[in-house]
């Protein structure tokens, strides 16, 4: 099925605000580093999945990635 640019913008006018906000919820997951409350502790890394809700803390960015990884998702680092 091939769908021209007319049928892709009357598509996208369709879509509702929950639409927007669920793009990418079940591909992508991003990975933000915390700062820690004393800073002689190693740093601890939070996965969030696209809807900014927060998934897990991981003790390192590696294990992260691993996790966001294995569960199919597609991982992002915010700074």
């Amino acid at each position: 099925m091939v769908i021209n640019q007319e049928e892709t913008l009357d598509l996208l006018k369709e879509l509702s605000t929950q639409d927007f906000l669920d793009v990418g919820l079940n591909q992508v997951a991003y990975i933000r580093r915390l700062e820690t409350i004393e800073k002689q502790a190693d740093n601890i890394y939070a996965v969030y999945a696209a809807d900014g809700s927060q998934i897990s803390l991981m003790d390192s960015y590696e294990t992260a990635v691993n996790a966001i990884r294995i569960n199919d998702l597609f991982p992002v680092t915010l700074h």
